[in-house]
């Protein structure tokens, strides 16, 4: 492998420039605090304006929204989730420190999402949730999954990590299930300064908890106090922030909160980034489809094709060789040699040694497993890519894939 490639993987899934510096040095010339104010509420309701979401809420990353969303589902010992194992492992590690089971379903040949068929044989009167992933941007189905949820009460929590700016039928991720996960990590297709998240949802007590949480205070039941002050001590005005605490008494702790407020200059970089949203997105769609261009000219290869109704974000941009044996490692040395970084996103959660030692492993989701070992090919597809480097990065695919197919072809005739 190459130690400098002429066209590297995403370290930065977005572009920054002058409307983020902008956005910054007015906050810093402000008074305005830098945490816990205006900026964050408009970027929460920018958010919730964008995905059509009751409820939006910031938070300091993507895991963290995860961790919290796996909060609200109460899950008890004898509980069973549902999980998509080609993801990466912050979907499911909230799960490894719980007394559940977890099954992992396979995915679609074509989209690496949840496969429905494959959930239906998974679901039973134990299942409290499931937890899927729109895979590079492609968002699962999510009517056929909800026909096999809605009537048991099964809770879907969708990580959109991948998929903001994506499009389902003319809804937005985010608002297709119960819960949305979104993350403004560096490489995503928005960014809040290197890190973030975004939860939404549609339950106002959902709400109420998560709000809780982030803000360092119990997820607990608390009711006014019979009688009203409960320590028998005045308050005096200086003591405002603890008359609401002071008025409450608690009959129970479901969890302790943490500090996961996202700040105000991370606040204001993204709602810089979600003027930009469109714009970043389509310049992911044409380097896409100037990939797709090359690599349906050639045997062995096929690409994604969402269906209709159906609006890829290109997050990640995949395509499959399904060649003899050595045909993908053809093609992907071929990049390598050409200058191209390679990353494969990702090894199924299955397979990962923490679940393994769940009792999960090989044979557990055939398709993922067959996909990634010996087809799956994600190459660079960021709007950081220049021209000359989007021209570089076709002409050593267009090169790869010939050299590869040519390669076998001798082969065959030996």
């Amino acid at each position: 492998m190459r130690g400098t490639y002429a066209v590297p993987y995403a370290s930065r899934g977005s572009i920054l420039g002058g409307a983020e510096r902008e956005a910054i040095g007015a906050l810093i010339a402000s008074e305005d605090p830098l945490s816990m104010g205006s900026i964050r509420d408009r970027f929460e309701q920018r958010f919730r304006e964008h995905t059509g979401a009751r409820h939006a809420l910031s938070v300091t990353s993507g895991t963290v929204a995860l961790e919290l969303a796996v909060h609200l589902l109460d899950l008890k010992e004898g509980d069973e989730v549902v999980v998509t194992p080609q993801t990466f492992q912050a979907t499911a590690q909230p799960l490894l420190g719980l007394p559940v089971t977890v099954r992992f379903c396979d995915v679609d040949p074509d989209s690496l999402n949840l496969d429905p068929a494959a959930l239906k044989s998974l679901v039973n009167d134990r299942t409290r949730a499931v937890l899927l992933v729109h895979y590079g941007g492609w968002t699962a189905e999510m009517d056929e999954i909800l026909t096999l949820t809605r009537d048991r009460s099964i809770v879907v929590v969708e990580d959109c990590a991948h998929a903001l700016g994506a499009v389902y039928d003319g809804r937005r991720p985010g608002s297709l299930g119960d819960i949305g996960c979104f993350s403004f990590h560096s490489s995503k297709n928005i960014t809040t300064l290197g890190e973030g998240g975004m939860i939404t949802l549609g339950r106002d007590d959902w709400a109420e908890r998560i709000n809780r949480l982030r803000s360092n205070e119990v997820d607990g039941d608390f009711a006014a106090a019979p009688g009203g002050l409960q320590l028998g001590r005045e308050l005096l005005p200086w003591m405002k922030y603890a008359s609401p605490a002071y008025e409450k008494v608690c009959s129970g702790v479901r969890r302790p909160g943490t500090n996961a407020t996202l700040s105000e200059a991370a606040a204001a970089v993204g709602l810089a980034q979600m003027d930009r949203l469109e714009e970043l997105v389509a310049r992911r769609r044409w380097i896409a489809a100037r990939l797709n261009e090359v690599i349906v000219s050639h045997p062995h290869t096929r690409v994604q094709r969402p269906r209709p109704g159906v609006e890829h974000a290109q997050h990640l941009h995949t395509f499959f060789v399904d060649g003899p044996p050595g045909m993908r490692e053809a093609v992907i040395r071929g990049l390598d040699e050409r200058g191209v970084e390679v990353q494969l996103r990702y090894l199924p959660l299955h397979l990962m040694p923490e679940w393994r030692d769940r009792g999960h492993g090989v044979g557990e989701c055939p398709v993922a497993e067959e996909l990634w070992f010996r087809q799956h090919v994600n190459l660079p597809c960021h709007p950081g890519l220049s021209d000359e480097q989007v021209e570089h990065l076709v002409a050593a695919l267009e090169a790869s894939l010939r050299t590869a197919v040519k390669g076998l072809s001798c082969l065959s005739s030996k």
